[in-house]
């Protein structure tokens, strides 16, 4: 019977060994939320794409405005830049040209952003 005794406190013991340690509770405090946050929401990557968006679309107007428009002002004759084509209707002026810079503005960054869902889906970014 000894041998037996042995022999069960042995996998007690093996058994205690084997049985996971409770988990700890959660950490509490603001700051520690505010770093799990930022961490599980990559926040940082948002703010970064964010910041690039609006540059980039700062660029691309800037380009649309003073390279593009131009160029097409000297294609069609008599006219100097399509973005000062204003329309007056009445007392109003409709500013035709400028809604044009915009369209193109936009047509060029949803290209740009097209492009580049499409490089990082086959890098196997999302």
């Amino acid at each position: 019977m000894p041998k037996e005794n042995e022999m069960l406190d042995e996998l007690k013991k093996i058994r205690e060994l084997l049985t996971p340690a409770p988990t700890p509770p959660p950490k509490k405090g603001l700051w520690i939320e505010f770093k799990d946050f930022i961490k599980n929401y990559r926040v940082m990557g948002l703010a970064v794409a964010f910041i690039m968006g609006i540059y980039l679309g700062a660029l691309v107007q800037a380009l649309v405005a003073d390279l593009i428009m131009p160029m097409i002002g000297l294609a069609i004759p008599g006219l100097d830049n399509l973005a000062t084509i204003e329309v007056p209707v009445g007392n109003q002026s409709f500013l035709v040209g400028h809604f044009l810079v915009a369209v193109i503005t936009f047509i060029i960054v949803a290209f740009v952003i097209f492009i580049l869902v499409k490089i990082t889906k086959r890098w196997g970014i999302e």
